[in-house]
């Protein structure tokens, strides 16, 4: 019986297994063919271009890439900047082949990766990837040793150094640049190492926006560990009030300390003010906006000895006496250099990290003449002759430029004017000594020849000057007399020059004085620079010199301003 039950569940195994293989094609083998060409690569990371930005000296990078053949992927091999990084020869599918690959020590640097894919009968593909890693931070200026920009972040870019904490130190949720600034908050600050960072000269610089409160604190300082020692190292800080704050500098010089008692800022009007100073063995410098506020002489130069951090928000462990603790104001771009910076250098650093955008429709020249001659737009210096001055009191500012006699600025023209248009509008304080001066001219070589560029000037008494300008027009030229100021009022007058291709205007504080009709446009052929201050070389006939006015806010246009756009600029 048991026999034949056993017999009986082997045949019906049987007749089961032949009735899978009811319907079911045999597998056979395909003959691939030929291999129709090379391996196809792709590099989907790093691109053609990329750029890799990090704080880190060095950094890792996740290199992606695709490798694709008809018949079957042999090897593929990564390379660096020709040297063998990676190679593969395995792969789970041998016709497409997708991959990661980690490379953990890229520096800073351009960079050539290449891919290559080898199929099994030899065909080679090789794919080629230009990339880059930004270094972290490059100096921008001369000197410049030390840059902190407070991005989320208390690390120094030159040396990729973390500063030291102590308290809570905290950013301020506002930025001058970036993405945020410095707040050291009541009894903290950092503390960073400069020791040998600097010499008998050094400078400072960073956007500042005061706090009064409390009514005085350390802002930089670096001393030794003599208590109440200022005869090394140096302080910088403030005092005051709630409504206004004076940034202070003391330094030590061995044996002896200096004090600059620098400028005020205006607490109340909590408006980013630039803060720099400068330290030489002859000389401190406390600047603000650029302008120079203050300035002594030190007994010698400055002394390091024992000095081995700064501290940054606050008076600290050396300068917290005289309650001149943590400070509560924001700081920004705080840079340090071992130089003594000019003060053209120091208005450099301002217009490069803070360039100036165009306040009007169709500006392309603007000089503010604030202690210094820089056009704004370009940031280029003019061409000074002879000696010009400044006139002690601007407008807008604390400055104005000054001709005097024999001197004058000239700038360049390219691109300042429209092709039959133009516009010129500035502050004048008017002298009526010498009688009659150049104010603007632009002409060519061709002696007493007026039939190109424009000439605006003044001519009268001591008592009243009026305003004209002359326009070349190619084959002849337009008078026009425009209006007369009084030379006794002593006040600064707006004036605005606007030319079309069919008329000249002058306005005074936006009122039109007089318009003449062009016979054609302004022709320009042979002009290329623009004289600021007087006739120049190209109009100095007839008495039209050196001007001893005052000149401030010059703006150049390369359009015909209407009034609404002059009286915009009142």
């Amino acid at each position: 019986m048991k026999n034949i039950l056993l017999k009986t569940v082997v045949i019906f195994t049987m007749l089961f297994l032949a009735s899978c293989d009811e319907g079911i094609d045999p597998i056979t083998e395909i003959d691939p063919g030929p291999d129709a060409g090379a391996p196809v690569v792709t590099v989907t990371y790093p691109t053609e271009g990329t750029e890799i930005n990090s704080l880190d000296l060095i950094v890792p990078i996740t290199i992606k890439f695709k490798v694709e053949d008809d018949i079957e992927v042999g090897s593929v091999v990564l390379s660096l900047d020709g040297v063998e990084i990676s190679s593969y020869d395995t792969f789970l599918d041998y016709r497409i082949v997708n991959e990661e690959f980690t490379y953990d020590s890229l520096s800073s640097g351009e960079h050539v990766l290449t891919v290559t894919g080898t199929d099994i009968v030899g065909n080679v593909t090789t794919v080629t990837v230009n990339f880059s890693k930004a270094p972290p931070y490059e100096a921008l200026f001369a000197g410049e040793v030390f840059y902190m920009p407070f991005d989320d972040t208390f690390t120094e870019l030159l040396s990729i150094t973390e500063a030291s904490e102590v308290g809570t130190p905290t950013f301020a949720g506002e930025h001058f640049d970036g993405t945020n600034a410095y707040r050291a908050t009541e009894d903290s600050y950092l503390t960073f190492p400069v020791e040998d960072m600097f010499g008998s000269n050094m400078s400072g610089a960073f956007w500042y926006k005061v706090n009064g409160d409390p009514d005085r604190s350390g802002i930089l300082t670096v001393g030794n560990d003599i208590p109440e020692n200022r005869n090394q190292g140096f302080r910088l800080f403030r005092e005051g009030s709630a409504t206004e704050q004076r940034i202070k500098l003391n330094i030590g010089t061995g044996d002896a300390d200096s004090w600059n008692d620098g400028g005020v800022i205006d607490v109340t009007a909590q408006e980013w003010v630039h803060v720099a100073f400068t330290i030489s063995p002859t000389e401190t410098v406390i600047y603000l906006d650029g302008l120079p506020v203050n300035s002594t002489i030190p007994g010698g130069a400055i002394d390091w000895t024992g000095t081995t951090g700064i501290t940054i928000g606050s008076g600290g462990e050396t300068f917290g006496y005289w309650g001149h603790e943590s400070d509560d104001s924001v700081m920004d771009e705080l840079r340090l250099f071992n130089t003594t910076l000019s003060q053209d250098e120091i208005q450099n650093m301002i217009n490069v990290t803070n360039p100036y955008e165009p306040a009007y429709v169709g500006e392309t020249f603007y000089m503010p003449f604030n202690g210094f001659n820089t056009e704004f737009v370009s940031l280029n210096e003019p061409t000074m002759v002879g000696a010009t001055g400044y006139y002690g009191e601007g407008y807008e500012g604390s400055n104005a430029f000054m001709g005097a006699t024999e001197s004058y600025l000239t700038f360049p023209i390219d691109g300042l004017f429209g092709a039959d248009a133009f516009s010129a509008a500035f502050w004048y304080k008017v002298d009526g000594t010498p009688d009659r001066s150049g104010i603007l001219v632009v002409g060519n070589d061709t002696p007493e020849n007026r039939n190109q560029g424009f000439r605006l000037f003044r001519e009268g008494s001591a008592t009243e000057q009026r305003i004209k300008v002359n326009v070349g027009v190619g084959d002849g030229e337009s008078w026009n007399d425009g209006g007369v100021i009084d030379v006794t009022a002593g006040e600064w007058v707006h004036i605005a020059l606007t030319v079309s291709d069919t008329e000249s205007k002058i306005y005074f504080n936006g009122v039109e004085q007089l318009s003449s009709t062009l016979g054609s446009s302004i022709d320009w052929t042979g002009c290329s620079d623009i004289t600021i201050g007087a006739g120049g070389e190209t109009f100095s006939y007839w008495g039209h010199l050196s001007d001893l006015s005052g000149i401030d806010e010059l703006r150049l246009f390369n359009k015909a301003l209407s009034q609404s756009e002059i009286t915009d600029m009142l």
